[in-house]
């Protein structure tokens, strides 16, 4: 299976913006606890609260690159419980007798 181009140039567009997200940690530029990575992903909720409290702006949170304010996808939630949330999902769906 091939992708097309214009996706792959997405996804090198993304790693290389993630890479520079790290180098900007490393030298001291962003905040080690608290930067755009470790806030990924931002929901249009926490974008659009009154409150912002991140050493980051919204700007860069909502749109990391060029072609994502043509191509946002909006997650409807932010992490849970960082790593251990992605790697142990719970599922909220009623249970499989149900669909029967």
């Amino acid at each position: 299976e091939s992708e097309p181009k214009a996706e792959l140039d997405r996804f090198c567009e993304a790693m290389i913006g993630i890479r520079r997200e790290i180098r900007e940690i490393e030298s001291g530029k962003a905040s080690r606890d608290q930067n755009v990575l470790k806030g990924a992903p931002h929901t249009a909720e926490v974008l659009t609260a009154d409150v912002w409290d991140r050493p980051y702006s919204r700007q860069h949170a909502a749109y990391p690159a060029k072609w994502v304010r043509e191509h946002k996808f909006w997650p409807a939630v932010g992490r849970l419980n960082n790593v251990y949330g992605d790697k142990n999902l719970l599922c909220s769906c009623p249970p499989l007798e149900a669909y029967c």
